[in-house]
């Protein structure tokens, strides 16, 4: 009987989903696949929906590790930076729904032709997961190797997989999105706030202070008030320090109390609808790492919620939108 994808998400809320897409693989003597049916390569999920504390998935060189803490899945790795419940989810519920439709070789040799061989081995491309309970016992493991294409419509998404004490491998149908990079597994989204609400930027770059104005409608670009006897500005590096956090994303995290290097410079953007945000910035060896604090009403705690404790490695380029200095501002002559 057919998994029902609604059940299993509200079985204990999306918590319960995280942990739950987990029970043992089909087991030895249990019924395996004929030529003209597939059955369900993990049965009787619900029952161990509740148990799962970590997930492990290990590709090549790399290993991943997802921990269960409360209601949320996180990666130990990034400092228990939340992990996207959505892709857990979609790995946790495919495995739910993952049938043998095929025997396939169970030759060790020709494994590697699937993607089936020993996962971490050199060149091999087969990931090994595994769902584990509070004590570090396994409730799931499964190998996955190669996906098969389909090209007809309405046909479900079919990827080899097998058990990893034995070599016997099916064809399976179903999609498990299993991968060991960890930039995968998070939201690298810091915030959106469009170039429009941004009204004043106070910078603290190099001991010295500039302050930047929008003096007229949200077309109307920033300008240099502070200090009075600035130079021309360049138009695109003020655009550039309006667009700080637009649609602004980051290439590592850390916790706070981790960031690497010293503290540069400082900025205090004033945006409309009673927003305030503080950018402090460090440098270490070009990478640039950015710790943001939001001041206002409800937009002001929904941001510190994500933001708390955490510091974000942005592209180098955003130091001279986050704290620039007055040299970074100046006009260029052509």
């Amino acid at each position: 009987m057919p998994v029902n994808r609604r059940h299993l998400i509200g079985l204990g809320g999306a918590a319960a989903v995280s942990v739950g897409a987990a029970a043992f693989l089909v087991p030895r003597g249990a019924e395996t696949p004929g030529t003209d049916e597939a059955v369900l390569a993990f049965p009787n999920l619900a029952p161990r929906l509740a148990g799962a504390r970590k997930v492990e998935i290990r590709q090549g060189s790399n290993t991943l590790v997802l921990d269960r803490q409360g209601e949320t899945w996180v990666l130990p790795a990034k400092g228990g930076y939340p992990a996207r419940g959505e892709r857990v989810r979609e790995m946790l519920a495919g495995l739910t729904e993952l049938r043998l439709a095929e025997r396939r070789t169970s030759d060790p040799e020709a494994l590697d032709r699937l993607g089936l061989g020993e996962p971490g081995a050199a060149n091999s491309t087969a990931a090994l997961l595994r769902v584990l309970d509070g004590n570090g016992a396994p409730i799931a493991e499964l190998i996955t190797g190669r996906r098969r294409m389909r090209t007809q419509g309405g046909v479900p998404e079919s990827i080899y997989v097998r058990r990893p004490s034995e070599n016997q491998s099916y064809l399976a149908e179903g999609r498990v999105p299993v991968d060991a990079d960890s930039q995968l597994w998070v939201d690298r989204d810091v915030v959106n706030l469009p170039r429009e609400r941004v009204q004043r930027v106070i910078s603290v770059r190099d001991g010295r202070t500039i302050e930047m104005l929008r003096q007229g409608g949200s077309d109307t670009p920033l300008s240099i008030v502070l200090p009075g006897d600035a130079p021309p500005a360049d138009d695109i590096a003020l655009d550039e320090v309006s667009r700080a956090f637009e649609g602004l994303t980051f290439l590592d995290v850390r916790p706070e109390a981790q960031i690497p290097g010293s503290e540069t410079g400082q900025g205090r953007f004033v945006l409309t609808d009673n927003l305030t945000v503080n950018a402090r910035v460090n440098i270490e060896g070009g990478d640039v790492w950015v710790r943001l604090a939001a001041i206002g009403d409800e937009e002001a705690s929904r941001l510190n919620a994500r933001w708390r404790g955490w510091a974000y490695q942005v592209g180098a380029w955003k130091a001279k939108a986050f704290a620039p200095s007055l040299d970074e501002l100046r006009a260029r002559s052509n």
